[in-house]
């Protein structure tokens, strides 16, 4: 029986590291590998999504921490060829199994964001993880990135683990996008006539910037009538539509929350905006362009620019600056760039060049 190639996370919940392990999962399978998802509970959105030849593995446990016998024995059982983790707890916690079990089974180590702005922002407990995991990643054995960066980030903050860095995107675009693109959406203001929609799509927390979302799509407004989508669950709901009652436009703004398939709501948007304070790499800017939807950007670290090549496809405006993504936001109303041109950037995030890349770092039998 071959080893299988193992992947470690919390759970399937509906974030984007989630996803991009869900789709890792997906594009070693098709490669003919055996591969198995261990999450520490099974739940969350995307476990319905879990694709055929994939082994779902429940360690069944409350956290990464207390899930550690568990996957210990998975390990000794089952010997992968190589463990895939990602998020700081699970990164810990592989780690520390990694290094129980002397190295027999090889962790790769993925992390999805900015250490130095995860840090910044983090609460007192996650920054004792983050140091945790900061000290544990010299001995991983390989250490993923998803933008050069997280890189260049992850370099400066933790220069000792510079050779075990490799950049692999996201398997972000798959050739089932435009099919999925093309699912019937049944929101009122994508269907037929109406002001056109600007479109948002993320956890509703402070990180994800859809505070100076709204104040911008406050300012846009007010030069033409226009409406924002914003896909996403999170503690800021409240907040957030208390802010736009504030600003007089909760009747052009609506939270539909998390959506599985979003690709249908970004083809039908006019203009996709992303106001992060921070992100790793945001596969949704590369979703939406994939769809042949014109994007704006915070230039956050990191991901935006990298992504949109300087602004050459896609406004970026300063974080925190709404007049800035007004501007962005009107400007690229007014002057779109061409669906096909987008499509083609977006091609260059192909899930198959992602997956070539996962091959080379997993050992052989």
């Amino acid at each position: 029986m071959r080893r299988p190639v193992a992947l470690y996370m919390p759970s399937l919940d509906g974030g984007g590291a989630e996803r991009a392990m869900l789709d890792v999962a997906r594009g070693l399978a098709q490669r003919g590998l055996p591969v198995d998802m261990a999450l520490v509970q099974a739940k969350g959105p995307y476990l319905d999504l879990l694709p055929g030849g994939v082994r779902l593995i429940d360690l069944d446990s409350r956290r990464c921490l207390t899930s550690l016998p568990r996957l210990l024995r998975y390990m000794r059982r089952e010997r992968p060829r190589l463990l895939i983790s990602t998020l700081p707890e699970a990164n810990t916690v592989a780690l520390i199994a990694r290094r129980a079990l002397g190295g027999r089974v090889p962790v790769a180590a993925r992390r999805a964001n900015t250490f130095t702005m995860e840090y910044a922002n983090a609460a007192l407990k996650d920054r004792v993880t983050l140091r945790l995991e900061r000290r544990l990643l010299s001995s991983a054995d390989v250490v993923v990135v998803n933008s050069h960066g997280v890189a260049d980030d992850l370099k400066r903050s933790a220069p000792a683990i510079s050779r075990q860095v490799h950049v692999i995107h996201n398997p972000v675009v798959w050739p089932d996008h435009a099919e999925k693109a093309m699912a019937p959406v049944k929101h009122p203001w994508f269907g037929g006539a109406g002001p056109p929609v600007v479109l948002s799509a993320g956890r509703l927390t402070p990180t994800k910037g859809h505070a100076t979302l709204l104040e911008a799509f406050a300012e846009l407004v007010k030069s033409r009538p226009a409406r924002l989508v914003t896909l996403g669950e999170g503690p800021e709901r409240g907040r957030l539509l208390e802010l736009a009652r504030k600003l007089g436009i909760e009747r052009s703004v609506d939270f539909p929350g998390f959506q599985v398939n979003p690709f249908g709501y970004m083809a039908r948007a006019k203009v996709f905006a992303l106001a992060s304070t921070y992100e790793g790499f945001p596969n949704v800017l590369v979703q939406a362009m994939a769809c042949g939807t014109p994007v704006v950007s915070t230039d956050c670290a990191s991901g935006p620019r990298e992504i949109l090549e300087g602004g050459r496809w896609g406004r970026l405006a300063p974080v925190g600056d709404h007049h800035a993504l007004a501007k962005a936001m009107l400007e690229t109303l007014d002057a779109p760039i061409a669906p096909d041109l987008l499509v083609s950037r977006a091609s260059a995030y192909s899930a198959e060049a992602s997956i070539d890349r996962y091959m080379e770092i997993i050992p052989e039998c």
